[in-house]
């Protein structure tokens, strides 16, 4: 680095499994700040060994106390401090966004530094719609606040991005399918590493696949968006565009969903067009 770097608060995204995706410039951040705050020491002194640098780490996540923010916040004022994640790029379902707008409120420096993302890499390995997208986290655990999120987000015109656990895919792929009738899911996992996946399917057939081969890795669950959002919208045309992806039985509940009409009767039509 030609010059030392001015005093702020640097976000410095790190990788979400290959270390080949840590940019060169986040490095030279790295190498440079007086402090990483970080979420687990022990996460990011294995990326900092691999890239061979040696720095002072302090502890900050979802348990941090107003004290150790001040703390943080105080050092940035004065010197240069990194923010990381364990993976990917900090603030995306992550608590750094607390940190970042105290620094705001106080007049500290704020560098942003582009890098990787698991719900980008997903939405982008699923061939699903991307002109617009809703990132929404982690889906909870309970079954009724799991499908009241589904619920509240499913007339969304956007591909839904979701992070989820591999102990939870099931449940959350059923939950899909109950209140999301009809909408091709992609499941991508391990991404960037060597066993790399993303299939797509209808939630029935994810679970089907899972139960046969239980997941590993972290995963992203990416839902394709409603057909339509016009109650007067051609019938026929959404139950061609479900059809595409769907069985019969899922488009007609779809199509039943977005527009009101009769199940049963959208289900025999959508026989007639297949």
């Amino acid at each position: 680095m030609d010059a030392p770097l001015s005093p702020g608060l640097y976000i410095v995204a790190t990788p979400i499994g290959n270390l080949g995706d840590m940019t060169s410039r986040g490095a030279e951040i790295l190498r440079g700040v007086a402090a990483i705050a970080c979420e687990d020491t022990r996460v990011t002194g294995k990326l900092l060994h691999h890239l061979g640098i040696k720095a002072r780490m302090i502890r900050y996540d979802d348990h941090a106390s107003d004290n150790a923010r001040d703390g943080v916040l105080a050092l940035a004022a004065e010197q240069p401090v990194a923010l990381v994640s364990d993976a990917g790029t900090p603030l995306i379902s992550d608590p750094g966004f607390k940190l970042v707008r105290a620094a705001r409120e106080r007049g500290i420096a704020i560098t942003s530094l582009p890098g990787a993302s698991a719900a980008i890499v997903a939405l982008t390995l699923s061939g699903l719609p991307s002109d617009r997208f809703l990132f929404a986290g982690f889906l909870p655990n309970k079954a009724k606040a799991r499908r009241d999120v589904l619920t509240e987000l499913g007339g969304v015109p956007a591909t839904l991005v979701f992070y989820e656990t591999a102990p939870r895919l099931a449940d959350a792929l059923a939950a899909i399918g109950e209140v999301l009738p009809g909408r091709e899911v992609a499941v991508a996992r391990e991404l960037t590493k060597k066993f790399e996946e993303c299939r797509s399917g209808s939630p029935d057939e994810l679970i089907a696949h899972y139960a046969a081969h239980p997941p590993k890795g972290e995963i992203v669950l990416v839902i394709a968006p409603p057909l339509a959002q016009a109650n007067d919208a051609d019938p026929d045309a959404l139950l061609r565009a479900a059809l595409l992806t769907s069985k019969a039985s899922q488009a007609a509940a779809e199509v039943a969903r977005l527009t009101g009409l009769d199940r049963k009767a959208l289900y025999a039509r959508a026989l007639e067009l297949k």
